[in-house]
């Protein structure tokens, strides 16, 4: 199939911070279906990559993004279950990645979860490390999710493109509207699903909140541990819920002094899959931010 070209988008977006024009939802679906087609060069690639990043993303844009990658995601199945979406692409650098045991938790409860990602760096410990010293292996296609399981499906299997798209960080270093797409999409062929989404600086607090808006997904956002969507255990961050367009705060962020701080493992995914199965079995507590994340999401799922 030959090559179609992004060049005339790129003339647009390309002109610097003040010079670059906007595109509507309809360009920008139109844009990123063709890079999730791979019908784009390396080259065309990249130059969308610096040039979004030194403009920078409107929600009408990431709308439009959405569009083109829902359309196109190589969607999870599943049946009556109350369902969660877990993106998980920052790993843990500072702080154990606690995003499986947020996982686990919920599928306690009888949610179906599916964590999606892939590293974008290689620094990091990954949540997919850390489920597979705890028996969840990565899919090697989008599977069907039965209630109480947890599945963990690489960016690849939803779609290739998309995987292309965020490697591009490895070789230029920055990130790109893609790390921002995976945190927002919905892999599921339910519209129902839950996803906990998070940011790590307070300008994707604000692009974010209006991108979810825009679509009117469903959604609970907050501050992350280190841009997972699994709350700091050692202190409770604000956490919004979206829904049809409408915004709800549903925590506010913990003030103050920190009275106790919980006794952490290491960062490396065998020290932080075995705390994992320590809280499981009720030998070590479940940090208390984790516990609040988890009946927020309970309450979303399963009213």
């Amino acid at each position: 199939m030959a090559r179609m070209g992004i060049s005339h988008y790129i003339k647009d977006i390309g002109r610097g911070k003040d010079g670059a024009r906007a595109l509507g939802r309809a360009q920008a679906a139109d844009l990123m279906g063709l890079i999730l087609d791979q019908q784009v060069s390396d080259l065309e690639l990249g130059a969308f990559c610096l040039a979004m990043r030194i403009k920078g993303e409107t929600a009408e844009e990431m709308a439009g993004f959405l569009d083109a990658t829902h359309a196109r995601l190589h969607k999870v199945h599943t049946g009556q279950a109350p369902t969660v979406v877990l993106p998980s692409y920052n790993g843990a650098r500072k702080l154990p990645v606690l995003t499986a045991l947020l996982a686990l938790l919920l599928a306690r409860d009888g949610v179906a979860v599916v964590v999606h990602g892939t590293a974008t760096e290689d620094k990091r410990v990954s949540s997919q490390a850390v489920l597979s010293e705890l028996g969840i292996c990565a899919s090697d296609s989008s599977p069907e999710v039965k209630a109480g399981e947890v599945v963990f499906v690489p960016t690849g299997a939803l779609n290739p493109g998309l995987e292309r798209l965020l490697s591009v960080r490895r070789v230029v270093g920055l990130r790109n509207p893609g790390h921002s797409l995976v945190k927002l999409m919905n892999p599921f062929a339910s519209d129902k699903a839950l996803v906990v989404s998070s940011y790590t600086h307070p300008e994707y607090l604000q692009s974010m909140s209006a991108t979810f808006a825009l679509t009117g997904q469903h959604a609970l956002l907050l501050r992350g541990t280190e841009g997972e969507p699994v709350a700091d255990a050692r202190r409770t961050p604000a956490m919004d819920v979206f829904n049809q367009g409408q915004t709800r705060r549903v925590q506010n962020p913990q003030e103050g002094a920190l009275a106790q701080v919980p006794d952490l493992p290491g960062t490396d995914a065998v020290a932080t899959a075995a705390y994992i199965q320590r809280v499981l079995r009720g030998e070590l507590p479940v940090p208390q931010p984790i516990t609040l994340q988890v009946q927020h999401i309970l309450r979303e799922v399963k009213p």
